[in-house]
């Protein structure tokens, strides 16, 4: 007992005093804050707002200043329960939306509504049920984009004074009652029914087409095939009788020059005579194919006779 009395009132002093130094280094090096790239700090000072802290290194002076909140600068995604809303021709359906968002200005997020996450998801509710009654069953089926659009348009106006901005806005899923669902698959059902009819009515439309089509076809080629071997026949009978009349007229052409080679040859014979019966002979030739019922004959037909076969004697001697 008489050793612990007997310690130096100094040390207790410096060991106090180390204490506290240490104390206040721990507060001090508690109280420095980094800021990371996507967020943001609201300070208040005193209860009252005091700045807004970007990425880097601060120093939050104890017992006077608090961080409010820590805002994230990320797009988020809000995946909203389905709500029950009402069409124009007072169908109960259930639609659920997604809507993606950024905070940009971190202190009217902080200070500008209790909590902006429930406030959007409200005011999604009531702008989609808002949206939906101006719309029938079929529109909202089929109007997907025209209901994304005009709420994302709605919800980013009224969220500026949050500090937040709508980037998008997704209808997640469209729910109709079961009786409308089933009379929708009957209805399609029908319809496919009626496409596969019309296909096939069309198909077989246009395979009776083409088959007349290619039966027209063939008669056109065949009376064409038709005509044109008449076309070659006639052509070959012209040809053949062309080739038999000049075949007869150069006979007849060497007829007559043979005739007329012959009289030359009697004329040149000094025979003038002879020639003159000849041609008696041959008139008289002509004169028994024609039509008349009367031959006169010549009474010196004997003599004629014996001038021509006197003349084919000086024929063939001269031969």
């Amino acid at each position: 007992m008489g050793l612990i009395f007997a310690i130096n009132p100094g040390i207790i002093t410096a060991i106090v005093l180390s204490i506290i130094g240490l104390v206040i280094l721990i507060l001090l090096i508690t109280r420095i804050k980094i800021v990371r790239q996507t967020q943001k700090l609201i300070i208040e000072r005193f209860g009252a707002y005091h700045a807004t802290w970007s990425v880097g290194v601060h120093f939050l002076r104890p017992f006077i200043d608090r961080i409010a909140q820590v805002v994230s600068m990320k797009e988020q995604v809000s995946d909203f329960d389905p709500q029950p809303v009402i069409t124009k021709d007072n169908v109960t359906m259930q639609i659920d939306t997604v809507v993606f968002f950024q905070i940009t200005d971190p202190k009217l997020y902080s200070y500008g509504v209790e909590n902006p996450i429930a406030a959007l998801e409200n005011l999604s509710s009531t702008t989609l049920r808002n949206i939906i009654g101006e719309l029938d069953l079929d529109e909202t089926l089929t109007s997907r984009d025209i209901i994304n659009t005009k709420m994302r348009s709605i919800l980013d106006e009224a969220t500026d004074p949050w500090g937040i901005k709508v980037n998008r806005v997704e209808v997640k899923n469209i729910l109709p009652p079961k009786d409308i669902r089933e009379a929708m698959e009957r209805q399609m059902r029908a319809e496919r029914e009626r496409r596969e009819k019309i296909l096939l009515a069309e198909g077989e439309k246009r395979s009776q087409i083409l088959q007349a089509e290619g039966e027209r076809e063939s008669q056109i080629l065949r009376a064409d095939a038709e005509k044109q071997a008449m076309i070659k026949k006639a052509e070959a009978e012209a040809e053949s009788i062309l080739k038999v009349k000049t075949a007869e007229a150069e006979g007849v052409r060497l007829t007559r020059q043979a005739q007329a080679d012959g009289y030359k040859m009697l004329v040149d014979a000094g025979l003038t005579k002879e020639v003159l019966a000849i041609k008696s002979f041959e008139t008289f030739e002509k004169v028994s194919d024609g039509q008349s019922t009367k031959i006169i004959i010549p009474s010196d037909m004997q003599n004629l006779a014996s001038t021509i076969a006197g003349v084919a004697e000086v024929v063939k001697d001269k031969k």
